[in-house]
C-alpha cells in the first residue's frame, strides 16, 4: 500500500514538474495566459520543476532499488511529458492552476 502511495506521489511530483517547466516557455505561458512571463517567474517555475522532479527521484528510490527505481523514474518523465504535450495541445487552461500565483509581466 505504501509503495502505491510513494509511486502515485512521484507520478504527480513529475507531472506537476513537467507542467511547471513547460510553463516556463514564453510559447507556452502565451497559451494558459495572457502576457509574458517576468523573468523572476521563469526563474521560479525551472527552479520549482527542477525540484519536483528531483522529488519524483526521492520517492521513486524510495520504493525499490537504484536500477528499477530510475527505470520508473525514466518512464514517469515520459508519461508525464506526453500528458503535459496532450494538455497543451488540447486545453491548455488545465494548466492554469499551477500558476495561479504567478502574474505576467505585462
Amino acid at each position: 500500500m505504501l509503495n502505491g502511495l510513494l509511486l502515485l506521489g512521484a507520478f504527480l511530483a513529475t507531472f506537476v514538474g513537467m507542467g511547471w517547466l513547460a510553463l516556463a516557455m514564453n510559447a507556452h505561458w502565451k497559451q494558459v495566459c495572457k502576457g509574458l512571463p517576468s523573468a523572476t517567474t521563469v526563474i521560479v517555475l525551472r527552479s520549482l520543476g527542477g525540484s519536483a522532479l528531483f522529488v519524483s527521484l526521492l520517492l521513486c528510490m524510495g520504493v525499490d532499488h537504484a536500477s528499477m527505481a530510475s527505470l520508473v523514474w525514466v518512464m514517469l518523465l515520459a508519461a508525464s511529458a506526453m500528458s503535459i504535450a496532450f494538455i497543451l495541445s488540447w486545453r491548455p487552461r488545465l494548466l492554469a492552476p499551477l500558476i495561479v500565483w504567478a502574474t505576467p509581466a505585462s
